[in-house]
């Protein structure tokens, strides 16, 4: 009895850590639960889409790239399959738009080719602080692998039978469309801080970089804050990790060779020992 009590506590022990791990990981939460968004890319089978990639491009072109860098990302990923796939001959073009630090050449600087990596809009992390309220804005390459929701026991625990890995993408989401203008009653901002429902401590010192109609899209896509969010929050769980879904192939191969091979294994099992007595 007192080993089955031993089992429990220690079964019991382990939740409470992975619960409060989980919550560490994404830095505490003191706001409203995030709200868990459907992604392409989300289960055994899911897959990015090409057309909200580039929607999540534009979107990190024309706003987030003005303050953060991107320091893994570079030009030819973008022409990558299972990614946006913009051609060679797209990619080639926008990288000429760009200049890069080059000490080789004979100005320090020239333009861009697809193997460079995306410029950084900051020449050092002090003109990042001073140009952004004392603060260096994190890098994108692999934020989205970086953050999590927080989720409630046992809730968390069914993530391991569904594959759920959107976590990041979820609470940049919630953190793009969680601003509310005014702090509420009793809460005091610093100076060049803001209130988000959805950040650790609820003060931020990014201002709301999002706003209705903001970006031109082409097509039908809906030019809101919510839709910008869900289009940048995929385009960065991208950019963590561009082989996702190559790696989604070779895990269900190998799992279908396993079951083959299991299955082959008892055969033979049952041939060897066929003819001898048990």
């Amino acid at each position: 009895m007192k080993r089955f009590s031993k089992i429990i506590s220690a079964v019991l022990i382990a939740a409470s850590t992975l619960s409060a791990g989980s919550a560490f990981a994404a830095g505490g939460h003191d706001g409203p639960d995030a709200e868990l968004q459907e992604w392409s890319f989300a289960g055994i089978f899911g897959k990015y889409d090409p057309a909200q990639l580039q929607r999540g491009f534009q979107v990190f072109q024309e706003v987030c790239s003005n303050c953060h860098s991107a320091d893994l990302f570079s030009f030819r990923m973008l022409s990558k399959k299972g990614g946006p796939e913009y051609s060679e001959e797209q990619v080639k073009a926008l990288a000429a738009s760009y200049t890069v630090v080059d000490l080789e050449v004979e100005d320090g600087e020239r333009p861009a080719i697809a193997a460079d990596r995306w410029p950084n809009p900051f020449v050092t992390p002090l003109d990042a602080k001073g140009a952004n309220n004392g603060v260096v804005p994190p890098d994108f390459s692999v934020l989205a692998k970086a953050r999590n929701v927080p989720q409630k026991f046992p809730n968390w625990i069914g993530n391991y039978f569904t594959a759920y890995q959107e976590g990041g993408a979820d609470y940049i989401y919630n953190l793009l469309v969680g601003y509310r203008e005014e702090a509420p009653h009793g809460v005091e901002l610093g100076e060049g801080q803001y209130y988000n429902d959805h950040f650790p401590g609820n003060k931020i010192s990014m201002g709301p970089p999002l706003s209705d109609e903001l970006i031109d899209y082409e097509g039908t896509a809906p030019e809101t804050v919510e839709q910008y969010s869900k289009d940048i929050s995929a385009f960065m769980m991208w950019v963590a990790e561009p082989d996702m879904t190559a790696r989604k192939e070779l895990g269900f191969r190998v799992i279908l060779f396993l079951i083959l091979l299991t299955g082959m294994m008892y055969l033979v099992k049952r041939r060897l020992w066929s003819n001898i007595d048990h």
